[in-house]
């Protein structure tokens, strides 16, 4: 009985985990489908027409996947040795979020629409189409953007601090009678216009106040420019530290693979490593 058990997880794992077999990348399409379609169907489901005339088979197409992602899901941590490590994984955890709505609807009117995350795993179609390559650009972006988080971090105290400025000073100029009824609303005054998006619902009506504004619409086109060069400077550097030179060299001590061309000691543990083939002795 339990050879039959464990023949089984052993299946199952081929065809949910194993995308390179012909069963595992028929189950990965066939499930990307079934997420399109139903996140389509939740979409369909939002607008008050067709809601009207096909809400009962929308619900019930909803809980139909709601079920076979419940299933899927199940099977999930039955095959694999380590349930944890797919539970607690980024893919586990949008698995479980993809399903977790639609039970919450039972509770809480229409947060079933959250379903919509479902979207996120059609993000497995990197490993269907082997376009797992590119999810190594992806890594260079989210350093780049680590590197770099300390000085947007400042750049937008700084601009904050800015916003709460200017608008402090329009509500003392225009007040409440010109829409600046308070502080906060005009601090929500200066973020519009110093980003450039002008609502137009707030405006100044006095000749200074206008002239703040200009100002700070001035100020607003020069500081977009500040964050994509903080964070474009540190891209070309995570991309120069990436493009460095390694070679095959194996350290005899640790075993670590690849080092810089120029490097005479493993990374790791600091032993001497083998000359480069060709490289004269000193």
């Amino acid at each position: 009985m339990r050879t039959r058990i464990e023949a089984l997880r052993h299946t199952l794992y081929r065809v949910i985990y194993q995308s390179h077999t012909p069963a595992g990348k028929g189950f990965d399409i066939a499930l990307i489908i079934l997420i399109l379609v139903s996140v389509l169907t939740i979409t369909l489901d939002s607008v008050a027409e067709i809601s009207r005339q096909y809400g009962e088979q929308l619900a019930a197409a909803e809980w139909v996947f709601t079920t076979l992602f419940t299933v899927e899901y199940i099977l999930r941590i039955f095959c694999i040795h380590r349930p944890i490590k797919y539970i607690t994984s980024f893919y586990g955890l949008i698995d479980l979020l993809a399903i977790v709505p639609s039970y919450l609807g039972i509770f809480i009117s229409d947060s079933h629409y959250l379903q919509v995350i479902r979207i996120l795993r059609v993000l497995r179609i990197f490993r269907v189409l082997k376009l797992v390559r590119f999810i190594n650009q992806s890594n260079l972006l989210i350093n780049a953007l680590m590197a770099s988080r300390l000085k947007i971090t400042i750049f937008l105290f700084t601009i904050s601090t800015l916003l709460v400025i200017f608008g402090s000073a329009m509500y003392l100029i225009e007040g409440p009678e010109h829409g600046f009824n308070n502080i906060p609303v005009s601090i929500y005054w200066a973020v519009v216009t110093l980003t450039t998006v002008g609502f137009g619902d707030i405006a100044p009506q006095t000749d200074l106040g206008r002239a703040i504004s200009a100002v700070v619409m001035i100020i607003g086109y020069a500081i977009i420019a500040v964050p994509t060069g903080i964070f474009t400077a540190e891209l070309s550097q995570e991309m120069k530290r990436q493009n460095t030179r390694v070679d095959g060299r194996v350290c005899s001590k640790c075993r670590t693979i690849g080092h810089e061309m120029e490097a005479n000691y493993c990374r790791i543990c600091g032993t001497d490593l083998p000359r480069l083939v060709g490289e004269k002795s000193g």
